[in-house]
């Protein structure tokens, strides 16, 4: 039997769960430890903590807001800027030969946070998911998430 190496699901699975949203929580943390690349007036982006693909990135408006027809058209705007912000950062800082990028909303939808929209950023490389999410349902990351935050943080300083 061979064994996968996933350090931050133990803190998911045993960790307190509590009723606070990690994207209106998200300005105020410590943004190492949060994982968070930025945070601006209007709009956050972080790393997901449980992620997809290495590098997964997620973009919130800083305001609590479940629907994108209630978002103000600045922060319309200033989501797809940085979008595009991380769309580029993410290709300079490690090469993705493609990207998965999109929001679910609503619960049916398949959201894991439905009450704070979320757009979903994910690098993808050719044959980056083999056999092991369809037979497995497991995904394997390469690198940890502290490793890819101080890769990326630099291409987020100035924005």
């Amino acid at each position: 039997m061979k064994n996968l190496w996933a350090p931050w699901r133990m803190e998911y699975i045993k960790g307190e769960k509590n009723d606070r949203c990690i994207f209106c929580d998200a300005p105020a943390t410590d943004h190492v430890e949060g994982l968070v690349l930025f945070s601006g007036s209007l709009s956050t982006v972080m790393l997901n903590r449980y992620p997809y693909s290495s590098a997964h990135l997620m973009v919130s408006p800083v305001r609590h807001v479940a629907r994108i027809e209630d978002l103000t058209p600045e922060e319309s705007i200033d989501i797809f800027r940085l979008l595009r912000h991380c769309t580029a950062s993410l290709t300079k800082a490690i090469g993705p030969e493609g990207f998965n990028i999109g929001m679910n909303i609503g619960k049916a939808a398949g959201a894991g946070i439905d009450e704070h929209l979320h757009l979903h950023v994910v690098p993808r490389w050719n044959g980056d998911h083999n056999f092991m999410p369809v037979l497995s349902h497991i995904s394997v990351m390469p690198e940890h998430l502290k490793e890819t935050f101080l890769k990326l943080q630099p291409f987020f300083e100035r924005i």
